[in-house]
């Protein structure tokens, strides 16, 4: 109910100014949030999550308001895209609703303080849930070094992470999404597994490690990204990031801005990938549904293709704090 009241304020704003504004606020407020966490068990990647709903990473890229966001009822957060280095990201504006579509269009670009500094933002963290770090790769690394940038990442935040997410879909740095192809995923996957074992040996512990896929990905890609996860013997896969698909948001203001699209537009795409996933995969790995998710109904969809969890984002921003626990009433 608040947040209904909230909104019309929050929407006249700038989308960035309002994103700051709604996440300095929470940390103000933490302590009246309050939200009850709805009991849904579920064992995923060998972890116990209080229910199987998510925060998708994004929404706090810095890790500066977990204990805030952890008021809000969700069984788990995923902060970050974290890189090795700071960045600014791309130029303002890059972030734009279309309310008419549900929708959003962020060219954001990977905007973050650093690994060194977003680790220092965690440790002060007092919230002690299930926590999923991703990590991505700078934008000046070329991609033949891509591997460089998240094996430095992995080893970075290993200890901190209860799972880390390995991000080469994001549509808004340059050639990251040709990660993806065959030859190249398979060797980057080998090199993050293999530095996983080792730091398994080190720490005395196995973090689990997932993938986060595109949801423009053909059949044949679909099923040789499968093949490289069984392969590595990665945990878990998240489907889907955003889109450059235009459809559904074709002629509405901001439209043709250039980014990833998500939310309500994405639904249908990201569940169709997220079932192909399941299938290609045989339910030997769990996956993470994400994309367009307004709903308790759209929750359910996503379990029903095969999800283990899900994941919300823009969801948040057009419904508000109470789409989570609808969400999480929904799980089966």
């Amino acid at each position: 109910m608040l947040y209904r009241l909230l909104r019309p304020f929050l929407f006249s704003l700038d989308p960035e100014t309002a994103h700051h504004l709604t996440l300095r606020s929470a940390d103000a407020f933490a302590g009246l949030l309050g939200t009850r966490v709805v009991s849904k068990p579920a064992r995923v990647m060998g972890i116990d999550f209080p229910n199987p709903i998510g925060l998708a990473a994004g929404l706090d890229k810095n890790a500066e308001h977990i204990d805030a966001l952890s008021a809000l009822g969700f069984g788990f957060i995923e902060v970050g895209t974290v890189t090795p280095r700071p960045q600014p990201g791309n130029p303002k504006p890059r972030i734009f609703r279309l309310p008419q579509a549900n929708a959003l269009i962020n060219r954001f670009g990977f905007n973050n303080v650093g690994v060194d500094a977003f680790l220092a933002n965690v440790a002060r963290a007092r919230w002690r849930g299930v926590l999923g770090i991703n990590i991505g790769k700078n934008f000046d690394t070329p991609l033949e070094k891509a591997a460089d940038d998240y094996v430095h990442c992995l080893a970075k935040v290993y200890s901190a992470a209860t799972y880390v997410t390995i991000n080469i879909s994001s549509p808004n740095t340059k050639g990251l999404r040709g990660l993806q192809e065959k030859s190249v995923l398979e060797n980057l996957l080998g090199r993050i597994a293999s530095t996983r074992e080792q730091l398994a040996d080190k720490h005395g512990k196995r973090v689990p490690l997932a993938l986060k896929v595109a949801p423009d990905l053909d059949e044949t890609q679909i099923a040789d990204i499968a093949a490289a996860v069984r392969a590595s013997r990665i945990d878990a896969v998240i489907a889907t990031n955003t889109s450059t698909s235009r459809d559904g948001v074709e002629g509405l203001a901001h439209g043709a801005e250039q980014g990833g699209l998500s939310g309500a537009p994405i639904r249908a795409r990201a569940t169709s990938v997220l079932g192909a996933l399941s299938t290609a995969l045989g339910g030997e790995v769990p996956l993470i549904g994400a994309g367009g998710i307004l709903s308790g109904a759209d929750a359910r969809e996503k379990f029903a293709a095969g999800a283990s969890l899900v994941q919300l984002y823009t969801g948040l921003v057009y419904r508000g704090p109470a789409l989570v626990g609808e969400c999480a009433e929904a799980a089966p």
